[in-house]
C-alpha cells in the first residue's frame, strides 16, 4: 500500500477548523485506516523476529506472542 500522506499529516489535516464535514469525516476515516494498517503489519512483523532482536527492543516472545494475537482495531 503506497502512503502520499503520514498518520502525523491526517491528524494534522483532520484538526483544520476550515475542512467541511464531509472532508473533515473522510480524513478522519483515512486515519483510522492507516493506523489499524500500521498496526496489522507491525504485528504480523514482529512474529518474525527472534528472541534477541525482541530483547534488544525491550519485548518478550510472551509479550509479542499476545500483542500479535490482538486485531488490527485493538489497542
Amino acid at each position: 500500500m503506497t502512503r502520499a500522506i503520514s498518520a502525523h499529516d491526517l491528524s494534522l489535516l483532520s484538526a483544520s477548523p476550515r475542512l467541511p464535514l464531509v472532508a473533515t469525516l473522510a480524513v478522519r476515516f483515512a486515519y483510522a485506516v492507516t493506523e489499524w494498517d500500521t498496526r496489522q503489519r507491525t504485528r504480523k512483523q514482529m512474529k518474525n523476529l527472534d528472541n534477541h532482536l525482541l530483547e534488544d527492543i525491550g519485548v518478550s516472545r510472551l509479550e509479542a506472542d499476545r500483542e500479535r494475537a490482538l486485531r488490527f482495531w485493538q489497542l
